[in-house]
């Protein structure tokens, strides 16, 4: 479906006609206008009505228009179509809104078409043209006949969209294909858009949405900014706000959904909305996991490191358990305290009061876990690469994973002394 006038698109004809054509047919303009309509009239039930008031005399215009125009254009190829094709873009508009079908629009079109034509080859006989000039009369009559087709179902279906009850569906569509992976083009998010009056923007800002309670808001919440496309009766609520969420838009987003966590993606070009609003999704699992804060708001722009380190859990998980295998036979406590004192080690870059500060405990109970860690892991915590593994496998997420199996929980902790010491952590 295309949105843009007919004369942004429409293919010109191959040659120019006889300009003399012009003084030829022009005689025949206002009688061939009156024949048009009352043939129109005649023959689709819909237009039998009396055409007296403002619509009959937008019937009227939208012929003389048409047959003017296409007179003109013989005369002078460069001639202006914006008029004519405004005439018959808002036809098309008040088309659907006197409640005519599409057929009965074309039908219209192309009975226009077949009186002009009748009377082309009248006037043609009359005055000794060629087949050949005729052919490419009949040609580009035709063609131009189409376009003004297609410019009327333009306004026909504008008009369509901009209804109470297909506004929200084209609304929805719009925010789906701006969401479409891979990208939409450019231009059919452009027509779209323009089909609804919806400016399309450089930037916008994606926002998921956690309803309270797993219960979904309303289809589109009143309190809305028009601007705002949003779709929030499903199991992903979204929006998409053009350019950047100030302070009083982000306000007036939470009067709106209370009671809703927001999820805020940064502002990004209209291609990468998209990927925008998966990191803003991924944030709201990890507030509910606990990794990120659960705070009303979240801007994910603000914990980028975190999104990108558990974009991937299985990833992780399986980077967990290879790294810190060691500590495997260990308990559940021992685990926590060796790793929490690990990433304060990281953290500090192996500086003891600092970390004892962290930790909340005496620089020697430090030493003492480290001496602990030292035996554990040996040379890999001298290898830059072994760190920045561990650092990234314990910054995702809020506590370590699990690192035994079900059944060696049940077995007896080895006894100090074997190939895996039991240490106490003080």
């Amino acid at each position: 479906m295309s949105v843009e006038r007919g004369f942004e698109h429409a293919a010109p004809p191959a040659a120019p006609l006889p300009r003399k054509l012009a003084d030829i047919l022009r005689p025949e303009l206002a009688s061939l206008a009156a024949e048009i309509v009352d043939e129109i009239r005649a023959t689709i039930p819909a237009y039998a009505r009396p055409l007296d008031g403002p619509y009959g005399k937008s019937i009227r215009a939208g012929v003389e228009y048409a047959i003017t125009l296409f007179v003109a254009q013989i005369a002078d190829p460069t001639v202006s179509k914006e008029q004519s094709h405004e005439v018959h873009h808002r036809l098309g508009q008040n088309e659907m809104r006197e409640g005519r079908s599409l057929d009965t629009l074309q039908s219209a079109y192309r009975v226009g078409a077949r009186v002009s034509w009748r009377r082309i080859m009248r006037v043609g006989r009359r005055s000794g043209l060629s087949s050949a000039v005729m052919s490419q009369l009949a040609d580009a009559m035709l063609a131009f006949m189409d376009e003004l087709a297609s410019v009327a179902l333009d306004g026909y279906l504008e008009a369509k969209a901009r209804t109470a009850g297909a506004l929200d569906t084209w609304r929805r569509k719009l925010l789906h294909l701006i969401l479409e992976t891979p990208p939409a083009s450019p231009k059919a998010i452009a027509e779209l858009a323009q089909l609804i009056g919806w400016p399309v923007p450089s930037d916008a800002t994606p926002v998921a949405v956690a309803p309270a309670g797993g219960v979904a808001p309303a289809r589109r919440h009143a309190g809305l900014d028009s601007d705002v496309l949003a779709e929030l009766d499903t199991a992903d609520p979204k929006l998409v706000v053009p350019g950047e969420l100030s302070g009083p838009r982000l306000a007036a987003l939470q009067v709106a959904l209370p009671d809703c966590r927001l999820a805020i993606g940064p502002c990004v070009p209209m291609a990468s909305v998209a990927d925008s609003l998966r990191w803003a999704r991924n944030a709201l699992h990890l507030a509910e996991r606990g990794v990120l804060p659960a705070r009303p708001v979240l801007r994910a722009e603000e914990h980028l490191a975190t999104l990108l380190v558990n974009s991937d859990t299985g990833l992780v998980g399986t980077l967990r358990h290879r790294l810190f295998a060691p500590l495997a036979d260990m308990t559940g406590k021992q685990q926590e305290r060796l790793l929490e004192t690990l990433r304060a080690w990281l953290d500090s870059q192996g500086n003891v009061v600092e970390i004892a500060e962290r930790l909340g405990v005496h620089p020697q109970t430090v030493r003492y876990r480290m001496r602990q860690l030292q035996a554990t892991f040996g040379d890999k915590l001298r290898d830059p690469a072994a760190r920045f593994e561990m650092e990234l496998a314990l910054r995702a997420g809020a506590a370590p994973m699990p690192l035994r199996s079900p059944v060696s929980e049940m077995l007896p902790s080895p006894r100090a002394g074997g190939s895996h010491p039991q240490w106490t952590a003080r």
